[in-house]
This record gives structure tokens, C-alpha cells and sequence, in this order.
């Protein structure tokens, strides 16, 4: 009988060859704005820091959306240039058509979410609109009634105790309330807003599955870098403009980061 188990297991543990598992990471986006590669190797090599070690090899999405539709991109040279910063590039977004067999053929997926046409809401309701009959019998008005919605309460990963260095934490679908410091190498990540009611010293990435109305609270303010949705602004950035160990709120203006003192408690 103990021979026909231990069988079994060895049987059952050969069987699971592949495991897959999903999971959400820190995301660099870089929009570009020009293919002028001496620009870019300029404008990258001050976000990386003087000894290029601010990022780690960090996952990054370009977003080809501001260029021209006839820009012309040397991909390899490109590539060559994120990577020296310590930056993997992984994903395109925005990319026309006639770019996209250039892009794959770099080893760089497509955003397919991006690429998708979107329906304007006006065109939905109309297409969606039931058929009226030519002709209504005269209904009897009568006085509105006031219906109440039952709105269901955002959810919230909560966390009390000190984010480490080299830790990740990721409220997916959620908000992300820490009350203790998130120390410098850490990493805490929502798909919502961020909220640190300690000091906060390293990455933090609020609405990582895309939402630009995500934001981040903290009561002191030394992060290494701060992101929304994909757009981020490393502490070279805002150190000269936001005091360090300032309460503030961070948000997203458009394709910048918004950094503003918070006046009184959160």
C-alpha cells in the first residue's frame, strides 16, 4: 500500500510540467515625443541617473501615439538605447499599421487593447436603442419617483507593516492603504489609488491597469519614483520642486505628474 502512494505522488508531481500563474509588475511607459536618437539618449540617460542604476532592468511600454503616422523609428538603435539604461523594452502601444511587422520582427509584443477602434458612446445608444412603434396610446403622466442605488464600497488591500526593500505588494482591482513606511527598493502597486499614511521612500504605482483618475497620498514624501498609470517622475525629477518629507497628493495631468502639498491630515 505504501509502495502504491509513493508511486502515485512521484506519478502526479511528473505530470505537472508547466504552472502558469497571473501577476502584475512595475511598468515603465516611455512616450515618445521625437526619434531624434541623440535627444532620447540625452533625456534618457538624465531619468537613469549619472551611473545608470537607477532602474533595474525594469519592464517598459513605448508609446508611439504623439509621433507622426510617417515618423521613422530605428528600432534596433532604439532598443540598443533602453537597454543600456537598464530598461527592457516589451510592448508597443500606438503603433500604426505599417509598423506593426517592423515591431514584432524586433521582438516587441503589439497592445492589442490599444489598437482595438473605439465606439463613440452616442453611436452605442443608438445602436442599441429599441425600436419604437409608429404609434403610442396616450399614457397617463405621472410624478417622478426617486429610486436609491445601492453603490458597493471600493475595496481596499490594507497594510500595517513596513514595506521592505526588494518587496512588491499589488492591490489588484483595489485601493492600497499602508500605514507604515514603504522603505527605499520597495515596490507597492494598485490597479486604484495609493494611500501611505507614513513616510513613503520608494516606487509606488497607482491605477496600473490604466486608470488616469488613480492617485497617490502620503504624509512624508521621499519617494524614488512615483507613477500613474504608466506615466512615471523619478525623484531627480521632482526633487528640486517638492520638499522632501512634504505631505503630498500625486496625479496625473494629461501625459505629467502632478505633485501638490496635501494642507492637514488625510
Amino acid at each position: 500500500m505504501a509502495i502504491q502512494c509513493c508511486v502515485e505522488n512521484f506519478v502526479t508531481k511528473m505530470q505537472k510540467t508547466l504552472e502558469l500563474k497571473s501577476t502584475s509588475m512595475l511598468t515603465v511607459t516611455a512616450v515618445l515625443h521625437s526619434t531624434d536618437m541623440d535627444g532620447l539618449e540625452i533625456a534618457l540617460s538624465e531619468a537613469a541617473g549619472p551611473e545608470k542604476d537607477f532602474f533595474e532592468n525594469d519592464f517598459t511600454v513605448i508609446d508611439i501615439g504623439h509621433l507622426s503616422k510617417d515618423a521613422a523609428i530605428d528600432w534596433k538603435q532604439l532598443l540598443a538605447l533602453f537597454r543600456s539604461c537598464r530598461l527592457n523594452p516589451v510592448l508597443v502601444r500606438n503603433a500604426p499599421q505599417h509598423m506593426q511587422e517592423q515591431i514584432l520582427s524586433n521582438g516587441l509584443a503589439l497592445d492589442e487593447i490599444a489598437l482595438q477602434p473605439r465606439i463613440p458612446p452616442q453611436q452605442v445608444a443608438e445602436d442599441t436603442q429599441p425600436a419604437q412603434p409608429a404609434q403610442q396610446a396616450a399614457q397617463p403622466v405621472s410624478e417622478p419617483v426617486s429610486a436609491q442605488v445601492e453603490v458597493p464600497a471600493a475595496s481596499a488591500m490594507f497594510v500595517d507593516t513596513p514595506v521592505r526593500s526588494g518587496q512588491q505588494i499589488y492591490a489588484k482591482n483595489a485601493d492600497l492603504i499602508i500605514t507604515a513606511v514603504v522603505n527605499p527598493g520597495a515596490e507597492v502597486i494598485a490597479d486604484g489609488s495609493i494611500h501611505v499614511y507614513a513616510p513613503l521612500k520608494g516606487r509606488a504605482a497607482a491605477g496600473a491597469s490604466g486608470n488616469t483618475q488613480a492617485r497617490i497620498f502620503t504624509l512624508s514624501m521621499e519617494a524614488e519614483l512615483v507613477s500613474i498609470a504608466g506615466v512615471y517622475s523619478t525623484n531627480e525629477a521632482f526633487a528640486a520642486t517638492v520638499e522632501k518629507g512634504s505631505p503630498s497628493q500625486i496625479s496625473l495631468d494629461g501625459n505629467k505628474i502632478r505633485i501638490k502639498p496635501v494642507n492637514g491630515a488625510m
